[in-house]
Protein backbone atom coordinates (compact mmCIF):
# COMPACT_ATOMS: atom_id res chain seq x y z
CA UNK A 1 0.00 0.00 0.00
CA UNK A 2 2.86 2.40 0.83
CA UNK A 3 4.49 1.71 -2.55
CA UNK A 4 1.20 2.53 -4.28
CA UNK A 5 0.74 5.73 -2.26
CA UNK A 6 4.20 6.99 -3.21
CA UNK A 7 3.77 6.19 -6.91
CA UNK A 8 -0.03 6.23 -7.16
CA UNK A 9 -0.25 8.63 -10.12
CA UNK A 10 2.40 6.81 -12.19
CA UNK A 11 0.87 3.39 -11.44
CA UNK A 12 -2.63 4.64 -12.27
CA UNK A 13 -1.37 6.16 -15.54
CA UNK A 14 0.23 2.85 -16.55
CA UNK A 15 -2.97 0.97 -15.70
CA UNK A 16 -4.96 3.49 -17.75
CA UNK A 17 -2.72 2.91 -20.80
CA UNK A 18 -3.11 -0.88 -20.48
CA UNK A 19 -6.89 -0.54 -20.09
CA UNK A 20 -7.14 1.69 -23.19
CA UNK A 21 -5.15 -0.76 -25.33
CA UNK A 22 -7.06 -3.78 -24.00
CA UNK A 23 -10.44 -2.11 -24.49
CA UNK A 24 -9.60 -1.14 -28.08
CA UNK A 25 -8.98 -4.80 -28.87
CA UNK A 26 -12.15 -6.12 -27.23
CA UNK A 27 -15.42 -6.37 -29.13
CA UNK A 28 -17.33 -8.44 -31.67
CA UNK A 29 -14.09 -8.41 -33.67
CA UNK A 30 -11.19 -9.29 -31.36
CA UNK A 31 -7.86 -7.70 -32.19
CA UNK A 32 -4.49 -8.86 -30.87
CA UNK A 33 -3.07 -6.75 -27.99
CA UNK A 34 0.23 -6.09 -29.80
CA UNK A 35 -1.48 -5.14 -33.05
CA UNK A 36 -3.83 -2.86 -31.14
CA UNK A 37 -0.85 -1.18 -29.50
CA UNK A 38 0.81 -0.63 -32.88
CA UNK A 39 -2.36 0.90 -34.35
CA UNK A 40 -2.65 3.28 -31.39
CA UNK A 41 1.06 4.23 -31.50
CA UNK A 42 0.65 4.96 -35.21
CA UNK A 43 -1.77 7.76 -34.21
CA UNK A 44 0.92 9.57 -32.18
CA UNK A 45 2.98 12.18 -34.10
CA UNK A 46 6.69 11.38 -34.55
CA UNK A 47 6.27 7.90 -33.01
CA UNK A 48 4.19 6.85 -36.03
CA UNK A 49 7.34 6.99 -38.18
CA UNK A 50 8.84 4.20 -36.09
CA UNK A 51 5.78 1.93 -36.32
CA UNK A 52 5.00 -0.52 -39.11
CA UNK A 53 1.40 -1.67 -39.62
CA UNK A 54 2.44 -4.32 -42.13
CA UNK A 55 0.48 -7.53 -41.63
CA UNK A 56 -2.40 -5.87 -39.80
CA UNK A 57 -5.76 -6.08 -41.56
CA UNK A 58 -7.03 -2.71 -42.89
CA UNK A 59 -10.45 -3.55 -41.41
CA UNK A 60 -8.87 -3.85 -37.93
CA UNK A 61 -7.19 -0.46 -38.34
CA UNK A 62 -10.51 1.08 -39.38
CA UNK A 63 -12.44 -0.52 -36.49
CA UNK A 64 -10.03 0.90 -33.91
CA UNK A 65 -9.44 4.27 -35.59
CA UNK A 66 -13.02 5.13 -36.50
CA UNK A 67 -15.17 3.23 -33.99
CA UNK A 68 -13.50 2.13 -30.78
CA UNK A 69 -10.82 4.76 -30.16
CA UNK A 70 -13.09 7.86 -30.26
CA UNK A 71 -15.61 6.08 -28.03
CA UNK A 72 -12.93 5.07 -25.52
CA UNK A 73 -11.42 8.57 -25.46
CA UNK A 74 -14.84 10.13 -24.79
CA UNK A 75 -15.42 7.57 -22.01
CA UNK A 76 -11.93 8.28 -20.61
CA UNK A 77 -12.43 12.02 -20.32
CA UNK A 78 -16.04 11.67 -19.17
CA UNK A 79 -15.00 9.42 -16.29
CA UNK A 80 -12.12 11.74 -15.43
CA UNK A 81 -14.35 14.82 -15.48
CA UNK A 82 -17.06 13.25 -13.29
CA UNK A 83 -14.48 12.12 -10.71
CA UNK A 84 -12.68 15.50 -10.62
CA UNK A 85 -15.94 17.43 -10.18
CA UNK A 86 -17.00 14.95 -7.49
CA UNK A 87 -13.81 15.82 -5.57
CA UNK A 88 -14.36 19.55 -6.05
CA UNK A 89 -18.03 19.52 -5.01
CA UNK A 90 -17.41 17.34 -1.96
CA UNK A 91 -14.70 19.79 -0.91
CA UNK A 92 -16.82 22.90 -1.51
CA UNK A 93 -19.92 21.51 0.21
CA UNK A 94 -17.92 19.62 2.86
CA UNK A 95 -20.40 16.83 2.21
CA UNK A 96 -19.36 13.28 1.21
CA UNK A 97 -22.74 12.81 -0.50
CA UNK A 98 -22.18 15.67 -2.97
CA UNK A 99 -21.76 14.54 -6.58
CA UNK A 100 -21.39 16.29 -9.98
CA UNK A 101 -25.18 16.52 -10.34
CA UNK A 102 -25.91 18.10 -6.96
CA UNK A 103 -26.78 21.50 -8.51
CA UNK A 104 -29.48 19.99 -10.71
CA UNK A 105 -27.19 19.73 -13.74
CA UNK A 106 -28.48 16.27 -14.59
CA UNK A 107 -32.13 17.28 -14.56
CA UNK A 108 -31.38 20.45 -16.56
CA UNK A 109 -29.49 18.49 -19.21
CA UNK A 110 -32.20 15.81 -19.25
CA UNK A 111 -34.92 18.44 -19.71
CA UNK A 112 -32.98 20.03 -22.58
CA UNK A 113 -32.44 16.63 -24.20
CA UNK A 114 -36.10 15.72 -23.70
CA UNK A 115 -37.22 18.89 -25.49
CA UNK A 116 -34.74 18.19 -28.30
CA UNK A 117 -35.94 14.59 -28.71
CA UNK A 118 -39.65 15.41 -28.54
CA UNK A 119 -39.42 18.18 -31.12
CA UNK A 120 -37.08 16.14 -33.37
CA UNK A 121 -34.12 18.52 -33.36
CA UNK A 122 -31.93 16.04 -35.20
CA UNK A 123 -30.10 18.52 -37.40
CA UNK A 124 -26.40 19.02 -36.87
CA UNK A 125 -25.42 22.36 -35.30
CA UNK A 126 -21.70 23.15 -35.57
CA UNK A 127 -21.22 19.44 -36.26
CA UNK A 128 -23.08 18.30 -33.13
CA UNK A 129 -26.51 16.72 -32.80
CA UNK A 130 -29.33 19.09 -31.87
CA UNK A 131 -30.12 16.99 -28.78
CA UNK A 132 -26.55 17.48 -27.54
CA UNK A 133 -26.83 21.26 -27.95
CA UNK A 134 -30.18 21.32 -26.12
CA UNK A 135 -28.78 19.18 -23.27
CA UNK A 136 -25.81 21.53 -22.88
CA UNK A 137 -28.05 24.62 -22.84
CA UNK A 138 -30.36 22.96 -20.32
CA UNK A 139 -27.45 22.18 -17.97
CA UNK A 140 -25.93 25.68 -18.22
CA UNK A 141 -29.27 27.48 -17.71
CA UNK A 142 -30.01 25.27 -14.69
CA UNK A 143 -26.70 26.15 -13.04
CA UNK A 144 -27.33 29.87 -13.63
CA UNK A 145 -30.80 29.58 -12.05
CA UNK A 146 -29.50 27.65 -9.02
CA UNK A 147 -26.62 30.08 -8.40
CA UNK A 148 -29.03 33.01 -8.72
CA UNK A 149 -31.51 31.49 -6.24
CA UNK A 150 -28.83 30.43 -3.75
CA UNK A 151 -26.87 33.71 -3.67
CA UNK A 152 -27.44 35.90 -0.63
CA UNK A 153 -25.77 39.18 -1.53
CA UNK A 154 -22.15 38.28 -2.24
CA UNK A 155 -22.36 35.12 -0.14
CA UNK A 156 -23.01 31.63 -1.49
CA UNK A 157 -23.99 29.36 1.44
CA UNK A 158 -23.46 25.66 0.76
CA UNK A 159 -26.73 24.65 2.43
CA UNK A 160 -28.76 27.07 0.30
CA UNK A 161 -27.01 25.82 -2.83
CA UNK A 162 -27.83 22.21 -2.00
CA UNK A 163 -31.48 23.01 -1.27
CA UNK A 164 -31.81 25.07 -4.47
CA UNK A 165 -30.22 22.28 -6.52
CA UNK A 166 -32.51 19.63 -5.00
CA UNK A 167 -35.61 21.79 -5.57
CA UNK A 168 -34.76 22.47 -9.24
CA UNK A 169 -33.93 18.80 -9.70
CA UNK A 170 -37.40 17.74 -8.49
CA UNK A 171 -39.12 20.46 -10.53
CA UNK A 172 -37.36 19.55 -13.79
CA UNK A 173 -37.84 15.82 -13.15
CA UNK A 174 -41.58 16.44 -12.84
CA UNK A 175 -41.61 18.44 -16.10
CA UNK A 176 -39.68 15.65 -17.86
CA UNK A 177 -42.16 13.04 -16.60
CA UNK A 178 -45.05 15.18 -17.83
CA UNK A 179 -43.47 15.62 -21.27
CA UNK A 180 -42.84 11.87 -21.50
CA UNK A 181 -46.47 11.08 -20.63
CA UNK A 182 -47.71 13.54 -23.24
CA UNK A 183 -45.32 12.12 -25.85
CA UNK A 184 -45.32 8.36 -25.25
CA UNK A 185 -43.80 7.66 -28.66
CA UNK A 186 -40.59 9.36 -27.46
CA UNK A 187 -40.59 7.73 -24.02
CA UNK A 188 -38.00 5.06 -24.84
CA UNK A 189 -35.50 7.42 -26.50
CA UNK A 190 -35.70 9.89 -23.58
CA UNK A 191 -35.33 7.11 -21.02
CA UNK A 192 -32.31 5.61 -22.81
CA UNK A 193 -30.64 9.04 -23.01
CA UNK A 194 -30.96 9.47 -19.25
CA UNK A 195 -29.12 6.17 -18.68
CA UNK A 196 -26.01 7.40 -20.51
CA UNK A 197 -24.18 5.94 -23.49
CA UNK A 198 -21.08 6.42 -25.65
CA UNK A 199 -22.49 4.53 -28.63
CA UNK A 200 -22.65 7.61 -30.86
CA UNK A 201 -19.25 9.05 -29.88
CA UNK A 202 -17.17 10.49 -32.73
CA UNK A 203 -13.96 12.44 -33.30
CA UNK A 204 -15.74 15.82 -33.18
CA UNK A 205 -16.86 15.05 -29.64
CA UNK A 206 -13.33 13.90 -28.76
CA UNK A 207 -11.85 17.19 -29.98
CA UNK A 208 -14.44 19.09 -27.92
CA UNK A 209 -14.25 17.14 -24.68
CA UNK A 210 -10.44 16.79 -24.39
CA UNK A 211 -9.49 20.51 -24.20
CA UNK A 212 -12.51 21.36 -22.01
CA UNK A 213 -11.80 18.61 -19.46
CA UNK A 214 -8.03 19.17 -19.42
CA UNK A 215 -8.21 22.97 -19.03
CA UNK A 216 -11.01 22.88 -16.42
CA UNK A 217 -9.28 20.11 -14.44
CA UNK A 218 -5.96 21.99 -14.42
CA UNK A 219 -7.73 25.14 -13.18
CA UNK A 220 -9.41 23.12 -10.40
CA UNK A 221 -6.01 21.68 -9.42
CA UNK A 222 -4.82 25.26 -8.79
CA UNK A 223 -7.52 25.44 -6.11
CA UNK A 224 -6.27 22.29 -4.33
CA UNK A 225 -4.73 24.22 -1.45
CA UNK A 226 -7.88 26.33 -1.05
CA UNK A 227 -10.07 23.22 -1.00
CA UNK A 228 -7.85 21.66 1.68
CA UNK A 229 -8.14 24.75 3.88
CA UNK A 230 -11.90 25.11 3.25
CA UNK A 231 -12.38 21.64 4.77
CA UNK A 232 -11.51 23.29 8.11
CA UNK A 233 -14.58 25.55 7.79
CA UNK A 234 -15.44 28.76 5.95
CA UNK A 235 -14.56 31.02 8.89
CA UNK A 236 -11.14 29.42 9.34
CA UNK A 237 -10.45 29.63 5.60
CA UNK A 238 -11.50 33.30 5.56
CA UNK A 239 -9.18 34.07 8.46
CA UNK A 240 -6.30 32.45 6.55
CA UNK A 241 -6.75 34.85 3.64
CA UNK A 242 -9.01 32.87 1.28
CA UNK A 243 -11.92 34.67 -0.35
CA UNK A 244 -14.28 31.79 0.34
CA UNK A 245 -17.33 33.01 -1.61
CA UNK A 246 -15.33 33.95 -4.70
CA UNK A 247 -13.44 30.65 -4.58
CA UNK A 248 -16.70 28.70 -4.29
CA UNK A 249 -18.24 30.52 -7.26
CA UNK A 250 -15.19 29.98 -9.48
CA UNK A 251 -14.98 26.26 -8.61
CA UNK A 252 -18.73 25.74 -9.08
CA UNK A 253 -18.89 27.60 -12.41
CA UNK A 254 -15.84 25.81 -13.89
CA UNK A 255 -17.03 22.43 -12.63
CA UNK A 256 -20.56 23.01 -13.89
CA UNK A 257 -19.34 24.04 -17.35
CA UNK A 258 -17.20 20.90 -17.61
CA UNK A 259 -20.07 18.64 -16.49
CA UNK A 260 -22.50 20.39 -18.84
CA UNK A 261 -20.24 19.54 -21.80
CA UNK A 262 -19.75 15.95 -20.63
CA UNK A 263 -23.42 15.28 -19.87
CA UNK A 264 -24.59 16.79 -23.16
CA UNK A 265 -22.38 14.28 -25.01
CA UNK A 266 -22.78 11.13 -22.92
CA UNK A 267 -26.07 11.53 -21.03
CA UNK A 268 -26.40 11.06 -17.28
CA UNK A 269 -23.96 8.56 -15.76
CA UNK A 270 -24.29 8.17 -12.02
CA UNK A 271 -22.05 7.12 -9.12
CA UNK A 272 -18.68 7.84 -10.77
CA UNK A 273 -18.33 11.29 -9.21
CA UNK A 274 -19.69 10.00 -5.90
CA UNK A 275 -17.74 6.77 -5.45
CA UNK A 276 -14.31 7.40 -7.05
CA UNK A 277 -13.32 10.31 -4.72
CA UNK A 278 -14.16 8.08 -1.72
CA UNK A 279 -11.95 5.29 -3.05
CA UNK A 280 -9.04 7.70 -3.53
CA UNK A 281 -9.45 9.20 -0.04
CA UNK A 282 -9.35 5.72 1.52
CA UNK A 283 -6.21 4.76 -0.43
CA UNK A 284 -4.34 8.05 -0.64
CA UNK A 285 -5.79 10.46 1.92
CA UNK A 286 -7.81 13.70 1.58
CA UNK A 287 -5.13 16.03 0.16
CA UNK A 288 -6.67 17.57 -2.99
CA UNK A 289 -3.23 18.07 -4.58
CA UNK A 290 -3.10 14.31 -5.14
CA UNK A 291 -6.80 13.60 -4.84
CA UNK A 292 -7.85 15.50 -7.99
CA UNK A 293 -5.29 14.12 -10.51
CA UNK A 294 -5.57 10.61 -9.09
CA UNK A 295 -9.38 10.74 -9.17
CA UNK A 296 -9.20 11.79 -12.82
CA UNK A 297 -7.06 8.76 -13.72
CA UNK A 298 -9.07 6.25 -11.67
CA UNK A 299 -12.37 7.72 -12.90
CA UNK A 300 -11.14 7.30 -16.48
CA UNK A 301 -10.09 3.68 -15.84
CA UNK A 302 -13.42 2.88 -14.18
CA UNK A 303 -15.47 4.44 -17.00
CA UNK A 304 -13.59 2.65 -19.78
CA UNK A 305 -14.01 -0.70 -18.01
CA UNK A 306 -17.73 -0.07 -17.47
CA UNK A 307 -18.25 0.99 -21.09
CA UNK A 308 -16.34 -2.05 -22.38
CA UNK A 309 -18.64 -4.30 -20.34
CA UNK A 310 -21.70 -2.35 -21.54
CA UNK A 311 -20.86 -2.79 -25.23
CA UNK A 312 -19.72 -6.43 -25.09
CA UNK A 313 -21.70 -8.29 -22.41
CA UNK A 314 -24.79 -8.81 -24.61
CA UNK A 315 -23.09 -8.31 -28.00
CA UNK A 316 -24.20 -7.49 -30.70
CA UNK A 317 -26.60 -5.38 -28.60
CA UNK A 318 -25.31 -3.21 -25.78
CA UNK A 319 -26.37 -1.89 -22.40
CA UNK A 320 -26.37 1.72 -21.28
CA UNK A 321 -23.15 2.45 -19.41
CA UNK A 322 -25.13 4.10 -16.57
CA UNK A 323 -26.55 0.67 -15.70
CA UNK A 324 -23.05 -0.79 -15.31
CA UNK A 325 -21.71 2.11 -13.21
CA UNK A 326 -24.73 1.79 -10.91
CA UNK A 327 -24.31 -1.98 -10.58
CA UNK A 328 -20.70 -1.42 -9.47
CA UNK A 329 -21.31 1.84 -7.59
CA UNK A 330 -24.31 1.02 -5.42
CA UNK A 331 -22.85 -2.06 -3.64
CA UNK A 332 -19.55 -0.25 -3.06
CA UNK A 333 -21.28 2.81 -1.65
CA UNK A 334 -23.49 0.67 0.62
CA UNK A 335 -20.29 -1.01 1.81
CA UNK A 336 -18.81 2.39 2.66
CA UNK A 337 -21.93 3.32 4.61
CA UNK A 338 -21.79 0.01 6.50
CA UNK A 339 -18.13 0.56 7.42
CA UNK A 340 -18.94 4.07 8.62
CA UNK A 341 -21.84 2.73 10.67
CA UNK A 342 -19.54 0.17 12.30
CA UNK A 343 -16.92 2.80 13.12
CA UNK A 344 -19.55 5.01 14.80
CA UNK A 345 -21.16 2.20 16.80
Amino acid sequence: MNIFKKNSIIISLLILILVVISSCGIGSVKIDFMNTGKILLDKIPFISKLISLEGIKPSHIKIISDLRLPRILVALFTGGALAVVGCAFQGVFKNPMADPFVLGISSGAALGATIGLIFNFNKLIFGFAGVTIFAFLGAIITVMIVLRIASIGKKLPATTLLLAGISINYLFSAIISLLMLLNRNKLESVYLWTLGSFSTSNWKEVFLIIPVVLVCSIVLMFFSKDLNIMLLGDDTAQSLGINVNKTKKVILVISSFMIAIVVSISGIIGFVGLVIPHIIRIINGPDHKKLIPLAMLVGAIFMIICDTIARTIISPSELSVGIITSLFGVPFFLGLLYQRKKSLS
